[in-house]
């Protein structure tokens, strides 16, 4: 009986290999790609499963399977895939979580995989948030600058100077006019910083900020220098000096502020360009809302970004066929596609000048004029950068706002410290 069933199982494995090839095909020759989409906005999932759909409809041979991942667990969901040999072909991600899978050996090198087309339509200066080393890791293709929205009826009741990209508030001025929209009941801002250290280090590069400094040995060490003190400086003096921005928004996140703006008490919100989608569908009926540039510093208004990716398996036994897909995704009517379901901006230069991007309405215009001033977020490629802002940044910058430590604190803090950290990654 023993010898009988494990014939039969034998044969059940033999079955089982030639149905389905073995490596991610089948009997009759067709391979099948797993694209896993962090895409959660009702649009934009209905933007990637419609363009899987066409993809499967007009590429019979090379079918892809949509899997749906999310935002929260991307990173550990993914470590566990990697080392576990089952990591989806097409890998959605944003470039700021790459840089340990890429050294890792867990991701495909896709500098002889993109085509031409690709490569040329997004500028050098975006590739730059993939590349580790001499390789590519990954397609940017969705950015979004950080933007204030602002309460239009308190803008004009208040007389002050409305920004645009040409003519930009300075961080000093911002201050200003944080107080002067102050009132009874009311702030001129409200700054949800429950995730702080991404928000000023990206805002931190209007000011010439760079904090990560990496010498001739390639090893980065951290300077929290005066560039990098102007955006903390003026967060923390609004909050505990000028009484101009609210205290209890410090640990909330970006959706938390929406219904304290709505009902008046902050007069503007700094948020992610993306953010004006749920500010649309949740506004009350009548209320005005309007985008404004972020503040303006020495450099001018230069921001750090961390982009949307794609990415390929190394463990992917299909790479190019991925790479054709990933290709087809990124054609510029697609990247419009998806830029619009996520109410982002593409990162090709053929897409962004595409009309609809480019209107007044709902901000489009001003966050397509900021995309050239959209840079490679300062902690890019820095290993050891997750525990450094989990273990050191975050706390440290969350106290320095409320108050509890002063700017010499943090400053030790995020050097004496956060250098502790990051040393153990560059042995």
């Amino acid at each position: 009986m023993r010898a009988k069933a494990a014939l039969l199982l034998a044969l059940a494995l033999l079955l089982t290999t030639a149905c389905t090839g073995g490596d991610g095909g089948f009997g009759d020759g067709r391979i099948t790609l797993r694209f896993q989409s962090l895409a959660w906005q009702q649009e934009s999932v209905e933007a990637n499963r419609e363009l899987v759909a066409e993809w499967n409809a007009t590429h019979p041979g090379v079918r892809v399977e949509y899997v749906q991942g999310s935002w929260d667990s991307v990173h550990d969901q993914l470590l566990t895939s990697f080392e576990g040999g089952e990591a989806p072909d097409i890998i959605h991600d944003a470039s700021d979580d790459l840089a340990d899978f890429a050294y890792g050996g867990y991701l495909a090198d896709l500098t002889d995989l993109l085509p031409a087309r690709l490569t040329s339509d997004i500028p050098d200066r975006t590739w730059e948030t993939v590349t580790f080393g001499d390789g590519i890791y990954g397609v940017p293709f969705l950015q979004e600058p950080r933007v204030l929205i602002a309460d239009a009826k308190l803008l004009r009741r208040s007389g002050v100077r409305i920004p645009t990209p040409e003519r930009p508030w300075s961080w000093a001025e911002f201050r200003r006019v944080t107080k002067a929209l102050s009132g009874p009941g009311r702030y001129g801002v409200a700054w949800p910083l429950k995730e702080p250290v991404s928000a000023t280090l990206n805002l931190s590069l209007s000011a010439g900020g760079r904090l990560f400094h990496r010498g001739a040995d390639g090893k980065v060490t951290v300077r929290f220098e005066a560039a990098d003190e102007v955006v903390p400086r003026t967060v923390h003096d609004q909050v505990t000096t000028d009484r101009s921005a609210a205290r209890s928004t410090l640990g909330s996140g970006g959706s938390d502020t929406l219904p304290g703006f709505f009902a008046g008490k902050y007069a503007m919100v700094p948020l992610g360009f993306s953010y004006r989608q749920q500010v649309e569908q949740q506004a009350p009926e009548g209320f005005e809302w309007r985008v404004l540039p972020a503040p303006a510093g020495a450099a001018g208004l230069d921001q750090g970004v961390s982009p949307q990716t794609l990415s390929i398996a190394a463990d992917s036994p299909h790479q190019r066929e991925a790479a054709a897909f990933v290709d087809f995704l990124l054609r510029p009517e697609n990247m419009v596609r998806l830029a619009l379901g996520d109410w982002m901006l593409p990162t090709g230069t053929e897409a962004l000048r595409h009309p609809a991007l480019r209107t007044g309405e709902r901000g489009w215009s001003v966050g397509t004029a900021l995309a050239g001033h959209l840079r490679s977020a300062p902690a890019q490629a820095v290993r050891g950068y997750p525990e450094w802002k989990d273990k050191v940044a975050t706390p440290a910058f969350q106290e320095y706002y409320s108050g509890a430590i002063g700017l010499g604190e943090l400053r030790r803090r995020l050097e004496e410290d956060g250098n502790l950290v990051l040393a153990r990654y560059q042995r």
